[in-house]
């Protein structure tokens, strides 16, 4: 998306709250032009609206930045540009320590898009919504919703969905780094070098609009926006100029939405740890031990903001960053140490549970202290796995496994019942 008028918002924005990364565009409408320090948060679970007319091409949701910081623009129906195009989303894109947004475009075929399951029809590579029979855009009613609309050109694929779909339980937001492991394909590849055709003017106005409503604000929302998705543009435009006016974004919301970063580097040490029981590098034992220590360092970030209003004082976010640092060698150790295990059933799901931890705590929809519970639980039933291993020669019996499954169960649901408690957490930076 190399619009210009995009290009200074996020210039503007990023020069003063994180480094710059320019890269150069190879293309028209190609490359990345801003990189931020802070991974942009989950992708929020809503309902598409139903199709306002036929003609209309589904553009999903994302999470933009401006000088206020993450701003979620909403998913919208819009008219292409021209008949026999479609749309490529952007995607936020993880390299060299930074987060570079790569923009969307019109075009002949949908390019990569960083393997992000953005739903409706983008599941993470092209898109089975609907396509192009001639001069009319035919729908696959197995994705898009029609509402009361009578829509003559359909059809049924339910196929294309299972063999394009990229799992994505987690909702991760973004390519590469702990997000989304995805490469480009050879016809991706060559999609991005065909000639490509700016978002439209409604896409760019529905953009900008929704940069002005403070709703929209991650750090406003905790990640669950006040608006999802819309029917049209104009229909968005109308909500976000009265939220404009009734509470407009102040400088106060710009200074906390610049340094929003929720609990970034707990979720990135349950994130290591996720990624080593997945792979094996880390056995259940030794998750239990870098889980214990993570919730013992959750508990301490919620107690030491409870005492200081929310907040954390300098000394303290210096201790925890130590305590972190000794945290961050004690999961490389582990890692490393040689001891490994086959990626197992039980292991995968004790991955995902930390996975779950560290996507709550990435997004604000888990606050440290309730991290710390749910590492606490987990780091508990990682021991006793690992305790009963040992004790039958390095296996589970079908007995145990049946009690751990019933146990991550249990740990599953308190997880879920954490993230949609409505306590959010949106603390200053702290790494």
């Amino acid at each position: 998306m190399t619009f210009s008028s995009k290009f200074r918002t996020l210039l503007f924005a990023v020069a003063v709250v994180a480094p710059m990364l320019m890269l150069p565009a190879t293309r028209a409408n190609a490359g990345v032009f801003v990189s931020i320090g802070i991974a942009p948060p989950a992708l929020p679970v809503y309902v598409q609206p139903p199709l306002p007319a036929p003609g209309y091409i589904w553009t999903p949701g994302y999470w933009s930045y401006g000088d206020a910081g993450y701003f979620w623009v909403p998913g919208v129906w819009v008219n292409p540009p021209r008949v026999g195009v479609l749309w490529t989303p952007g995607y936020w894109g993880f390299a060299g320590g930074l987060y570079g947004w790569h923009g969307g475009y019109w075009g002949p075929h949908v390019g990569f898009y960083g393997g992000v399951n953005y739903g409706f029809g983008y599941g993470g590579v092209g898109f089975f919504g609907g396509e192009w029979r001639g001069g009319a855009f035919a729908y696959n009613s197995a994705v898009a919703n029609f509402g009361g609309v009578h829509v003559t050109n359909v059809y049924e694929n339910r196929t294309v969905i299972q063999q394009n779909t990229i799992i994505n339980n987690n909702h991760v937001s973004y390519n590469g780094g702990a997000g989304i492991q995805a490469h480009a394909s050879p016809g991706e590849m060559q999609a991005a070098n065909e000639n490509h055709i700016q978002p439209t003017g409604d896409q760019m106005q529905h953009e900008h609009f929704a940069g002005q409503d403070r709703s929209q604000l991650a750090s406003v929302n905790g990640g669950h926006p006040g608006t999802m998705a819309a029917a049209n543009p104009g229909a968005y435009h109308q909500v976000a100029q009265q939220h404009a006016q009734s509470q407009p974004i102040s400088a106060a919301d710009r200074t906390a939405g610049r340094s929003y970063n929720p609990n970034t580097r707990e979720a990135n040490q349950d994130q290591r740890i996720a990624n080593g029981e997945r792979t094996g590098q880390m056995t259940s034992g030794e998750a239990a031990r870098a889980d214990k220590t993570q919730s013992n360092i959750d508990q301490q970030v919620h107690n030491d903001r409870v005492a200081n209003g929310g907040k954390l004082t300098g000394a303290e976010r210096q201790q925890i960053n130590g305590e972190q640092n000794a945290a961050s060698r004690q999961i490389y150790n582990e890692k490393h140490n040689g001891n490994t295990i086959q990626p197992n059933e039980v292991n995968n799901r004790e991955a995902n549970q930390q996975q779950r931890t560290a996507n709550g705590l990435r997004s604000g929809q888990m606050t440290s202290g309730e991290a710390a519970r749910t590492n606490a639980n987990q780091a508990a039933l990682d021991q006793q796995v690992h305790n009963e291993r040992v004790a039958n020669g390095g296996k589970l019996t079908p007995q145990q496994k049946q009690q751990a499954n019933k146990q991550e169960n249990k740990n599953s649901r308190q997880i879920y019942n954490e993230k949609h408690n409505n306590n959010t957490t949106k603390p200053p930076r702290e790494r």
